[in-house]
């Protein structure tokens, strides 16, 4: 499919036929919009989204005459969405109001979607799993919104470029997972959600007075496989987890992994049952070393804060190394029933652990006080996305780069650049 064809399967270049053809074409953008986030775009079926709005396949063939263009159409409705809000923000004076005006924007669309008056946006993640001629002119769009996103903080000279865009890869991750934690709090309690997550980007983690000095762990603390060669599950595992990270559950098929492993399918199946067996594995492998790096940063220094800076330091080296990272929970979406709720039950368990050295932190004064349970689900988006920021990570040395990431949660998102940027 060419780029103009993709083009005009949008709202943009929609030709004007009537608020009946508009109102048909939304509700299947909407029904769409929830399969895709339910189940993923390759599993998502043009007989599955007639049946959700009661029409025939011809009647929506009609609309979007094949799956790709109404995949395009979600995900390109779903960038703009995203862009007004964004637009929104940028109306108000100063880089605080600016982000406290998105949290809000996007807090009150949870809000909205459980109570039945709006629906959600499309999960951008699954973008990476279309083909190219669909996927390219998508990520042209992203590339904007990410770049208008940027502009919230305003003018900034070059050399605070880098933490500017981490700065916006973290707000973006942030509301791009908190669908999946903020459904736990009722919604009269969303007002004060909203309070403590952007308190969190306004002060930080750390207290005043603290420099980021992590101690490096030992070798070996996340317990990376390096035996089982009867299993071979050290090989399958991390060239099944790039796969996923970069092309998601769909990409990460059996065929890809073999010919990058240059082994046999038959091999494959000597080792594995089925790929969903290797994906689920992946993911507890990925939650296992998470797990032990908690564990070993118990033994990194005397405070609580010690051992967060460690855990985080180390998350981070293992994602921008990206030769065995920890798998993205952003493939959620096309991964079996089962898998994932196992998933995000390892998750939760992971963002406890985080939500325990926080607690502590707070007791023994190491730590600012913060709200446990939004901290350290911000804290597990941040370190399981640092994967995406490996080429941003490339541009400086490894420390650097750490350092710079980990300061927008530890300093906040609105600490002086110069300040950061010195390692002060």
């Amino acid at each position: 499919m060419d780029a103009k064809a993709i083009e005009t399967s949008g709202e943009v270049g929609e030709p004007q036929r009537g608020q009946r053809f508009r109102r048909k074409r939304d509700a299947l953008l909407d029904a769409a919009t929830n399969l895709i986030n339910e189940h993923g775009a390759k599993a998502t079926t043009l007989q599955a989204v007639s049946q959700a709005v009661e029409l025939s396949t011809t009647s929506v063939t009609y609309y979007f005459p094949r799956k790709d263009v109404l995949a395009a159409a979600v995900f390109e409705r779903a960038i703009g969405r995203l862009r007004e809000y964004v637009d929104e923000a940028a109306k108000e004076a100063t880089p605080r109001e600016r982000v406290r005006c998105l949290l809000q924007l996007h807090i009150d669309l949870r809000a909205a979607v459980l109570d039945g008056t709006d629906v959600p946006i499309a999960t951008l993640s699954e973008v990476r799993t279309l083909d190219d001629a669909i996927r390219e002119p998508l990520l042209k769009q992203y590339v904007d919104l990410f770049r208008a996103t940027r502009a919230l903080w305003g003018d900034f000279p070059q050399k605070a470029k880098p933490l500017m865009t981490a700065r916006t890869h973290l707000l973006q991750e942030t509301i791009f997972w908190m669908p999946v934690w903020l459904a736990r709090f009722p919604a009269d309690e969303f007002p004060r959600v909203h309070r403590q997550l952007f308190d969190l980007f306004d002060h930080g983690l750390a207290l005043p007075e603290t420099a980021w000095s992590p101690i490096a762990l030992p070798p070996g603390a996340d317990g990376e496989p390096v035996g089982d060669e009867e299993r071979g599950a050290p090989n399958f595992l991390g060239v099944a987890t790039r796969l996923i990270n970069e092309s998601g559950y769909r990409g990460a098929s059996v065929t890809r992994i073999v010919e990058e492993l240059q082994v046999t399918k038959g091999s494959f199946y000597h080792h594995l049952d089925a790929k969903d067996d290797l994906i689920a594995e992946c993911f507890r492998r990925s939650f296992s070393r998470m797990a032990a790096v908690q564990q070993a940063a118990v033994s990194a220094g005397e405070t609580q804060w010690q051992h967060l800076e460690a855990m985080m330091a180390h998350f981070m080296d293992l994602q921008f190394e990206g030769e065995f990272p920890l798998t993205r929970t952003s493939a959620l979406q096309a991964l079996p029933a089962d898998v994932r709720t196992e998933v995000l039950a390892k998750s939760d368990q992971t963002a406890l652990r985080f939500g325990n050295t926080l607690v502590d932190g707070a007791q023994e004064g190491s730590i600012r006080v913060v709200n446990p349970m939004i901290a350290s689900q911000t804290i597990t988006a941040m370190l399981n996305s640092a994967y995406d920021l490996r080429k941003w990570a490339e541009t400086m040395d490894r420390e650097t780069a750490i350092r710079l990431y980990a300061s927008c949660l530890t300093r906040g998102m609105f600490a002086d650049p110069d300040t950061i940027l010195a390692g002060e």
